[in-house]
């Protein structure tokens, strides 16, 4: 399955390479369209729909973006930016180039997707607008939302009528009946009407269906033929209505698995005349099943429960069906890929009985076939006067109303109008040529026609005549092919091409009014041209040399003297229709007059066309020249050549006037074309039985070259797939050596690998044991350690008790010996003071006395401090010599801020400064005291500061002992 992405692409091709679609699914091309914005995203289609011709269909996508994708010229354009979403689409409209889309803000627009302009703007429905119908011809259009329908001429683009309803009942769909003026309404209550499209003149009304199978009706479907309605709604029951007889005839059950009917559609086909068999039923799961209404078989799906179908359109001639599907995307399907059995033709109507032997045959049984397939000459004769007398007897009566013509028209004045100004207004041209050739327009015959494909003769036609526009060589092919299907002499007619061209260019967006054109330009205008088939029509060009020999006697000679016949001076010009020799206008109005005028006036313009060109004729000499003269456009007057040829018309001589061998202008019949046999049928017969004989023959032909080209081919392919497997079994020898020695190698590097490896464990292996070992000495070293500390720090908190209670005797002795101090200086004081009161006498044995006393108690107390000093500073000196010893023998424990606690401990002592009162000694005796005192500390100092350096030199040379024994492991 292919797929293609749309992106910010405006134009390109559908698929990159040609389409194979497989028969599980059938899908030609998936089509999805992403942006390719900062924040990509999906934008999802929603609506589609098919032109006439089926080969190209319209898509919308919720922003407004409107695509159109040709299938049988590979490419999709951009046509419009709406911007809003489009609720519906139209693209079947008269005009093949214009489309109508339904918008999100209730309006209606038409675009061209040519032009890509807005060529209309159709305000009304106030809701969205949900469906929208156009009828067979093209001229008129039905929109519905759910309050209101809405007819609309699409000429004028104006609205005709309104369809009012009560609140209360709303409506569900309003379509026309294919190929009729019918319309049908279906309203949500289940009442369906159906109503004349002209009048508006109700027709009739279906009855209510059973009460047993009631349902209410969702989706509608009508056969081709408009003779079958089928409707569905929330349930797995179908009902089909037969609309002739205006009642339900069969009631279709689905399979449980369909519990709601989304849509419906009838699938096309090419041999049912319009009754169409197939019906397409999408259900809720979003499978779409096709099944036969006559047999209720079920034929084909598409769509699945992983990819389910929103909605689906089928294409007019059946060959595609264009589903949006539920993720957004757009898939193409193949009918015939999806189904065999639908598409085979039926069986010959004609069977063969016995097969008489060749010498049976006489050429009395032969002319008994060919009498009874043709009308004798005589009989034929007579008919002709007959008419011909009766036209007389019944041309006073009906002369005016022979002139009336469709849409109010008059021959006689437009004649007159003709003559005034020599052409018909380029506006009103087409309008009035149908009006002159009273076109029946009849779309189902045509379109059974069409549905018979591409006639074998015209399938190389591009071969032949290489046209650069695909889509005039596209129309051309099928207009022939119709032409060839209504009668087989068309499709053995050389120059039926070089004749219908012109009108098929002219004609190329309405196939039908140029195919009946063309058709009745036959009828009327080549009459008797198919008598002597294969050859040129003798009596025709006979006709034609009559009338030159008889107006211009001296051109004829001339075309005599250099052997110029009729098939070179006349052939070309009507085998052509003078397309070769004229313009675009010239030519238009040179049919203005053709087809306002007797068939005699085109046989007549030949004679005319050589009288004008009478002067380069009579110069030319050689043959050559004349076949250049009459397939080259040369400089001519058109208007001469008219004038010339009303001229003929009047001034030519009954015995030999066109006018008397040709009836008058025949219209095509009406509902169905004419059966044309005006042509050697026996001739014909043998040329096709020749034709087909022959491409059996090529085909046979084609089978055999085909069959040898395969055997050769298998013999190649075998050959080629030898050779392949002889190169693959020696690549594969090879490369079975080359894996056997790169395993030998690989072997070879893991052993080396496992030799390594066994290394390096053994290497880890004694890492690991000196670690375990190390780690062992360590934790032995420092438990010893701890334990160490421990001992230390027991026998610190020993010494610390100790002289912590030394240090409390001291200074309990010292305090009692400044209590009794202080007692006896008190004593004293109190008896020098009644020493004093006693007598003068008495003072100075006193004092002396008292001074004698003073220095010995001084002397006393200065040797208790000076033994209390001692004694002090000798614990001292013995507390920071154990130290220094002590971490001498125990370098590397953390050093302890001893001595600093000591020497607090030591400032803890009583000194003699504090144990005396200097205001209470004696001058003299406080001198000696703090002399000596100054003595003392500076001894003291010096006791220290030598200890702190003995004690540096001790923790120096223990650190350098504990150093060594890390530098030699290192």
């Amino acid at each position: 399955m292919q797929s293609t992405d749309l992106g910010n692409k405006e134009s390109g091709k559908i698929w990159h390479r040609k389409p194979s679609p497989a028969t599980r699914d059938g899908i030609i091309v998936n089509i999805i369209h992403n942006t390719s914005d900062y924040h990509p995203k999906v934008l999802r289609f929603l609506n589609v729909a098919f032109d006439g011709t089926g080969d190209c269909l319209i898509a919308g996508d919720h922003q407004g973006n409107i695509y159109v994708f040709d299938l049988y010229g590979n490419r999709f354009n951009l046509v419009q930016r709406t911007a809003q979403a489009c609720t519906a689409l139209a693209f079947n409209l008269r005009r093949k180039s214009e489309f109508l889309v339904a918008l999100a803000d209730y309006s209606i627009k038409c675009f061209d997707t040519v032009t890509k302009e807005l060529v209309s703007w159709m305000r009304g429905h106030e809701s969205s607008v949900f469906s929208i119908s156009v009828h067979a011809s093209g001229k008129y259009a039905i929109t519905t939302s759910s309050d209101t329908a809405q007819l609309w001429d699409l000429d004028t683009f104006q609205r005709k009528r309104k369809l009012n309803i009560r609140q209360s009942v709303g409506i569900q769909k309003v379509f026309f009946l294919p190929l009729s003026n019918t319309i049908l309404s279906c309203f949500k209550d289940n009442s369906i009407f159906a109503w004349e499209c002209d009048t508006l003149f109700c027709k009739y009304q279906l009855p209510a269906p059973p009460e047993s199978s009631s349902i209410l009706y969702k989706v509608f479907a009508v056969t081709r033929d408009g003779r079958i309605l089928a409707a569905g709604g929330k349930s797995n029951h179908l009902h089909l209505w037969c609309l002739e007889a205006r009642q339900l005839f069969r009631i279709i059950q689905m399979s449980t698995k369909v519990r709601a009917i989304r849509h419906l559609e009838f699938l096309p086909d090419s041999f049912d005349a319009g009754s169409n068999q197939v019906l397409g039923v999408l259900s809720q799961d979003g499978i779409m099943r096709f099944i036969n209404i006559q047999t209720c078989k079920l034929l084909f799906e598409i769509g699945s429960l992983d990819e389910g179908i929103s909605s689906s359109v089928i294409s007019p001639h059946g060959r595609y069906i264009a589903s949006i599907m539920e993720n957004g995307s757009l898939n193409i399907y193949s009918v015939q890929a999806l189904t065999q059995e639908i598409n085979k033709p039926p069986l010959p109507l004609v069977k063969v009985i016995e097969d008489l032997p060749k010498n049976k045959l006489s050429s009395s049984d032969l002319k008994m076939k060919v009498t009874s397939g043709r009308v004798q000459q005589p009989a034929k004769s007579r008919e002709k006067i007959q008419t011909r007398i009766l036209k007389q007897d019944l041309t006073g009566d009906f002369e005016s109303k022979k002139n009336e013509l469709p849409d109010g028209l008059n021959k006689k004045r437009l004649q007159i109008l003709l003559k005034g100004y020599g052409e018909y207004p380029t506006k009103y041209r087409m309008f009035i040529w149908r009006s002159l050739l009273q076109l029946p327009e009849n779309h189902t015959a045509f379109s059974s026609l069409i549905d018979k494909g591409t006639h074998v003769t015209f399938l190389n036609l591009q071969k032949k005549y290489p046209i650069k526009s695909r889509k005039l060589l596209r129309v051309l092919q099928r207009t022939l092919s119709a032409l060839a299907h209504w009668s087989v002499i068309f499709s053995d007619t050389p120059y039926l091409p070089l004749l219908a061209f012109p009108f098929v260019k002219l004609f190329q967006n309405n196939q039908l009014i140029c195919f009946e054109v063309i058709a009745t330009l036959i009828i009327n205008w080549c009459q008797h041209w198919f008598e002597y088939f294969p050859n040129p029509p003798i009596n025709i060009l006979s006709m034609i040399e009559n009338v030159l020999a008889f107006h211009d006697k001296e051109l004829l000679q001339h075309f005599i003297d250099h052997d110029i016949t009729s098939q070179l001076y006349a052939w070309p010009l009507l085998e052509t229709v003078f397309s070769e020799v004229l313009t675009r206008e010239e030519w238009l109005k040179l049919f203005d007059n053709i087809f306002s005028n007797h068939p005699s006036f085109l046989l007549m313009t030949v004679v005319a066309y050589n009288m004008c060109s009478r002067v380069p004729l009579l110069n030319c000499n050689l043959k050559d020249d004349f076949e250049f003269f009459f397939h080259h456009r040369n400089n001519l007057d058109i208007n001469v050549v008219i004038r010339q040829v009303y001229h003929l018309m009047e001034t030519t001589p009954t015995d030999i006037h066109p006018n008397s061998m040709l009836h008058v202008f025949v219209a095509l019949t009406k509902g169905q074309y004419p059966v044309f046999n005006q042509y050697p049928k026996f001739i014909v017969d043998y040329q096709t039985q020749e034709r087909e004989r022959i491409r059996n023959d090529e085909l046979d032909y084609l089978r055999e070259r085909q069959t040898v080209e395969d055997m050769q081919a298998e013999v190649d392919q075998q050959r080629v797939e030898d050779e392949a497997w002889y190169q693959k079994q020696e690549l594969l020898r090879k490369a079975e050596e080359t894996r056997r020695e790169m395993l030998l190698q690989e072997e070879e590097k893991i052993i080396q690998q496992r030799q390594r490896l066994a290394a390096v464990k053994r290497e880890l292996k004694v890492k690991e044991m000196h670690l375990q070992d190390a780690a062992r000495r360590r934790f032995l070293k420092l438990q010893q350690d701890q334990q160490e500390m421990e001992l230390r720090r027991l026998d610190d908190e020993i010494g610390r008790k100790n002289l912590t209670e030394n240090q409390a005797a001291v200074a309990k002795e010292m305090r009692a010996d400044a209590d009794a101090y202080r007692r006896k200086v008190d004593l004293e004081e109190h008896m020098f003071h009644k020493l004093i009161e006693a007598g003068e006498t008495q003072s100075q044995k006193t004092q002396k006395w008292k001074e004698a006393e003073g220095k010995e108690f001084c002397l006393r107390s200065a040797k208790k401090a000076s033994a209390l000093s001692d004694a002090s500073r000798k614990w001292f000196l013995k507390q920071e010599i154990n130290a220094a010893v002590e971490h001498a023998e125990n370098p590397c424990h953390k050093e302890e801020p001893r001595f600093q606690n000591e020497q607090e401990d030591s400032s803890c002592l009583p000194r003699t400064s504090h144990l005396n009162d200097s205001s209470e000694m004696h001058p003299s005796t406080q001198i000696s005291l703090n002399r000596r005192a100054v003595e003392w500390d500076t001894t003291e100092q010096n006791l220290i500061q030598k200890v702190r350096n003995l004690r540096q030199r001790l923790t120096a040379q223990a650190r350098h002992r504990c150093q060594t024994p890390h530098l030699l492991a290192a």
